[in-house]
């Protein structure tokens, strides 16, 4: 049998406040690239677009330092929360 009524909606219900809430980094990220790339380049072409856009997005992530990751890049943040492996693994 499937999931109750209230269950789903409780499911649902927190489905949406996740994509609430996870929404308001993404248009961050769309603003950063559209007002410090794409308003600045008048492109020539979609694969100009594409590849000055791809541009940005390595710099966003390895060299632009972050206000709310205390002015570190988000590779280092993201690299520095991953496991690191056991001298006795190598």
């Amino acid at each position: 049998m499937g999931a109750s009524p209230e269950k789903v909606d409780a499911q649902r219900h927190h489905a949406a406040q996740l994509t609430a809430r996870s929404n308001v980094f993404i248009e961050r990220v769309w603003r950063s690239i559209k007002y410090e790339e794409v308003y600045l380049h008048a492109y020539e072409s979609v694969s100009a677009a594409r590849d000055g856009i791809g541009r940005y997005i390595n710099f966003y992530n390895t060299r632009r330092p972050h206000s709310s990751h205390q002015a570190r890049t988000p590779d280092v943040v993201y690299f520095a929360s991953l496991p690191q492996p056991s001298a006795e693994a190598a």
